[in-house]
């Protein structure tokens, strides 16, 4: 019994415990709800407040930009009352400025009116008295007809007969004397101009020979480029054209052509060939090749450097090229690119001293003696003046340059200025003491027309004059001459010299033919 109330009066305990918690935190509760809603009406309040606080300054922002906006508005405003008040007074001044000036010109025109009328009465007056004139010509004429017994037609036919015959008699003789002042002047003048153009123009003369030296350190070096049983030297004269003279001269090899590209082609290879060390057929061969083609460039180079030394502009790619070849040929033994420069300058000098354009006669005087490096042999035939004329006018060269070009020999007819003065350049250069040799300039022409006859049967693949043109070398294309056939053709073009040719001594012809296989190992 005693447990059981002990155990009820704690759960009655347990009980008003637990009522007791609930009611303590329900007045917490209320209590925090009224605390939060005060906070709220403090927070709307305090809102409310800032919300009227800005609301005043943006009124007031709004105030003072509408009160901006209308001061620039007035002042944009003004700007423009000022302007149109500008141009109203600008107008109101044309307008008075226009009325004086109507006032001025309607004076001009009453005065100008006055004058009319004065001049009108003066040419009345005037017209009066040229009739009145002619009235008494008339009768003076009548009454002169009658004294002279000539009519004023035949008075006048006589006295224009005897002044023309006074006037030609007059002329002629003014003529006469004119003409023979002109020609001792003329003289005098020419003298002076070509005396001039030579002191003004002084070159060394140096007359080519076919002949050059090949200077070796040493003559061990002699018997490297003679090779086994001289199969070095007789290949690289068979790919050079050269003749290669090896004597007792002491460190010095002797290259002898008519050529002077084939002579510098083979020393320039020979060079090569000493400094490199190795001199084997295989090697000469590529060697001479690539001399061949750097010689072509330095041929465009030279004519590049002569056309910039004399001051010509815009000559075409292949008269540049010409102009280069020039320094390989000579003309009488002269270099001729040395001769082209030469009377390029003396054309330009006297062109000025005459008056004319001196850029067009360099041109001419640079270019006149380009028909002499033909490229074929078709065009050995033509005249080089005439082939020289012929590319100048391919090229694109103006038609002064082209006629002077051609008619520096008189193969056709001078049409302007520039044409003599080429002619006479061409002759005080090449008039020079020491300038030219007739001898060498044949001796050259014989030596290519004997190459040019082994060039005249077919499979010939080169042909070289050698020993001073006592020997021809040919080598022919072995797919095209077979060994009977190159005895045949030595003895036919043997034949054709003998028939064909003038020359001392004797000329032996060498035909050579050979055969390559060649295969490449990979």
């Amino acid at each position: 019994m005693d447990n059981i109330t002990i155990a009820v009066a704690a759960v009655v305990g347990l009980v008003i415990g637990f009522l007791i918690a609930k009611f303590m935190e329900k007045g917490k509760a209320s209590k925090t709800i009224a605390n939060a809603k005060n906070d709220a009406n403090s927070i709307i309040k305090d809102a409310k407040l800032e919300a009227e606080s800005i609301k005043k300054d943006k009124i007031f922002q709004a105030k003072e930009k509408f009160l901006e906006l209308k001061a620039e508005h007035e002042k944009v405003i003004n700007n423009k009352d000022k302007k149109i008040n500008e141009a109203e007074k600008r107008t109101r001044d044309k307008e008075s400025q226009i009325s004086s000036e109507l006032a001025k010109n309607k004076k001009l025109n009453d005065q100008l009116g006055h004058k009319i009328k004065e001049v009108e009465h003066k040419n009345d007056f005037l017209t009066k008295k040229q009739s009145e004139l002619e009235k008494l010509h008339k009768s003076k004429v009548q009454q002169l007809e009658v004294i002279s017994g000539l009519s004023a037609e035949d008075a006048k036919g006589q006295l224009m007969e005897s002044l023309k015959e006074t006037a030609k008699t007059e002329a002629m003789a003014f003529i006469q004397t004119t003409v023979e002042e002109a020609k001792l002047t003329a003289q005098q003048e020419a003298r002076k101009i070509v005396i001039n153009t030579i002191q003004r123009v002084g070159t060394e003369e140096a007359v080519e020979n076919c002949v050059s030296v090949f200077n070796i350190e040493s003559d061990d070096v002699k018997g490297r480029i003679i090779g086994r049983e001289g199969r070095n030297i007789r290949a690289l004269e068979s790919a050079t054209g050269v003749e290669i003279i090896v004597d007792d001269t002491p460190e010095a090899i002797i290259l002898s052509c008519f050529d002077s590209v084939r002579r510098e082609v083979a020393r320039l290879s020979l060079h090569k060939l000493v400094t490199d060390g190795r001199i084997h057929p295989a090697r000469i061969e590529e060697i001479v090749k690539k001399t061949e083609k750097q010689i072509e460039q330095e041929i465009v180079e030279v004519g590049k450097r002569a056309i910039i030394d004399l001051g010509i502009h815009g000559l075409h790619p292949e008269l540049v090229r010409a102009v280069g070849r020039m320094k390989y040929r000579s003309s009488y033994g002269q270099n001729l690119l040395q001769h082209s420069r030469e009377v390029s300058k003396l054309c330009g000098i006297m062109a000025a001293e005459l008056g004319l354009n001196p850029k067009i006669a360099k041109r001419a005087g640079l270019l006149h003696d380009i028909g002499k490096v033909p490229n074929t042999e078709s065009e050995i035939e033509t005249p080089h003046a005439i082939l020289g004329m012929q590319w100048a006018e391919k090229y694109g060269e103006k038609a002064d340059v082209c006629n002077a070009i051609g008619a520096h020999h008189d193969e056709i007819e001078m049409k302007n200025l520039i044409s003599p003065i080429v002619q006479v350049c061409d002759a005080i250069s090449g008039a020079r003491p020491g300038a030219r040799r007739q001898v060498l300039d044949s001796y050259i022409q014989r030596l290519k027309d004997l190459e040019e006859v082994a060039f005249g049967f077919a499979g010939v693949q080169k042909a070289y004059a050698i020993q001073a043109g006592r020997e021809l070398r040919v080598i022919v294309e072995s797919e095209k001459v077979t060994d009977d056939k190159a005895s045949q053709l030595s003895f036919e073009i043997s034949q054709k010299i003998q028939t064909d040719m003038t020359y001392p001594g004797q000329v032996k012809v060498t035909v050579i033919r050979e055969t390559r296989a060649v295969n490449v190992a990979r």
